[in-house]
């Protein structure tokens, strides 16, 4: 996936420690330079800080403190990450969900609960492979 000279950093935000470590892991092992956050407020953050800059975001939908849709209108109203690929990664698999993400211009939406970490990661590679041509 990743290319010679510079690895694609992905970001996953998640309050779930073990996904959260186990996506790392099946993204690194692909050649994903990866970031992680286990809170929306962590991640808004690095992003605002400049800590991360991603080429691509991973967010779970229920999060305590501020869900994954509040996170990415902060997200786009700061215009943190102009051009990064968004998915949502959440075991919210309603229509209503799905359809006010993709109002919300996300890239992608994966439904944890039906794909295994490594089917994640192989979804992610052909979303930014899709978004490249």
């Amino acid at each position: 996936m990743a290319s010679n000279d510079k690895k694609v950093k992905i970001f996953i935000v998640d309050d779930d420690k073990f996904l959260l470590d186990m996506y790392s892991i099946k993204f690194i092992e692909q050649g994903f330079d990866v970031e992680t956050s286990l809170s929306s407020d962590e991640a808004l953050q690095k992003l605002r800080d400049g800590s991360v800059a991603p080429v691509a975001l991973l967010l779970d939908i229920v999060m305590p403190s501020m869900d994954g849709f509040e996170l990415l209108k902060k997200i786009k109203e700061e215009s943190l990450v102009p051009g990064a690929f968004i998915i949502f990664l959440s075991n919210l698999g309603e229509s209503q969900e799905i359809e006010r993400a993709k109002s919300m211009g996300v890239d992608g939406y994966i439904i944890k609960a039906s794909r295994t970490p490594s089917e994640v990661v192989e979804k992610v590679v052909e979303l930014l492979a899709t978004k490249k041509s």
